[in-house]
């Protein structure tokens, strides 16, 4: 009898960064419509309306437009980036951009005009990634000792291809 309880439980995972794009921009939304729309808690959306969110009146239902809901969803994700400066890779277990240990990175070529720088933090020694193109490699790895590898040649690539093909010869 467990089993069937446990099978027909679906948990949803909820992302951390609501999405602003499911916002009508000419729209009024009263607290739980926002949470409802954007799948977050009631008493989130009142610590947004504490922490500067614009309402509409003070009058209840305390209602919001779905503009300036978006706007200032925005303006709180630009708040918390971190953009990487020339020679610097954002570490994940970190949080934050910081220069490679030793400042020497790889850089592993996915395709022929791209790829990704990949380092060493020197503060949690965790691995730490770059996307970069080929063209803007030296502009992105600023003073980095940087090593390049070249991505393996895929089949369509070679002159002579070699599919292991055992067609027409029978066993």
């Amino acid at each position: 009898m467990r089993s069937d309880r446990s099978e027909s439980l679906v948990t949803t995972r909820r992302t951390r960064r609501p999405d602003r794009r499911r916002l009508k921009a000419l729209r009024s939304y009263t607290i739980e419509e926002v949470a409802r729309t954007l799948d977050i808690h009631r008493n989130t959306v009142r610590n947004w309306i504490k922490a500067g969110l614009p309402v509409i009146d003070s009058k209840r239902p305390i209602l919001m437009l779905g503009s300036d809901l978006a706007e200032f969803l925005l303006r709180r994700r630009d708040a918390r980036r971190q953009p990487c400066q020339a020679g610097e890779m954002f570490c994940l277990k970190c949080r934050k951009p910081r220069e490679p240990a030793g400042r020497m990175a790889d850089f592993v070529a996915s395709s022929v005009t791209s790829g990704a720088l990949v380092a060493i933090c020197p503060v949690c020694e965790g691995l730490m990634y770059r996307r970069a193109s080929l063209a803007r490699l030296y502009v992105v790895a600023g003073a980095l000792d940087v090593h390049v590898t070249w991505a393996q040649r895929r089949i369509e690539d070679t002159a002579i291809p070699n599919v292991n093909c055992h067609q027409g010869h029978e066993a």
